[in-house]
């Protein structure tokens, strides 16, 4: 048997200043997932959990919660960003256009910046800009995150029972 490694996300050595990721997955927003992130992040603005309150806005309908918005994008872009790295911040975010229930969320994202680390001589520092779209291609948010990234080698074992299973197939 044959065993294929599968996608491992990019590392340090991987980024260039310019490349552009269209991230492949999207995701839609549904009436549970707003109404539970909102509550589970107290927030108590009735944009987001209250029908009959949204529709006298001049949105009339509720509202995504900006910070969820912010968590789905930012996660679309994990495989092909900051898999093998850890956030170190966002900047500049701003809400472009209003995200609804039933929205679908797509993200693309541009690599800015890259430098060595100071600190940490087995990673390296990226910054990126990334904005999230909704299933119309109308830009929702943009945001730029910076990431320490792992170079090629370094980075941490994901799945350490692989390896075990591995050498017990491997033994006599």
């Amino acid at each position: 048997m044959a065993v294929k490694p599968g996608w491992e996300g990019r590392f340090y050595e991987d980024f260039q200043v310019g490349d552009v990721y269209e991230h492949p997955l999207g995701r839609t927003i549904t009436q549970t997932d707003n109404i539970w992130f909102t509550l589970l992040t107290v927030n108590p603005n009735p944009i987001h959990t209250d029908r009959h309150y949204a529709e006298a806005t001049e949105f009339g309908r509720p509202l995504v919660n900006s910070a969820l918005t912010l968590a789905v994008v930012t996660g679309l872009t994990v495989a092909d960003v900051s898999q093998n790295g850890i956030n170190l911040g966002w900047e500049n975010v701003r809400l472009l256009k209003p995200v609804f229930e039933g929205d679908t969320l797509y993200a693309r994202t541009e690599v800015l910046e890259k430098r060595e680390s100071n600190s940490r001589p087995q990673m390296g520092i990226i910054k990126v800009r990334t904005v999230g779209y909704n299933q119309d291609g109308v830009a929702v948010i943009e945001f730029t995150r910076s990431i320490m990234v792992y170079k090629r080698g370094h980075r941490p074992p994901t799945a350490p029972v692989w390896q075990k299973l591995r050498a017990r197939a491997e033994s006599p």
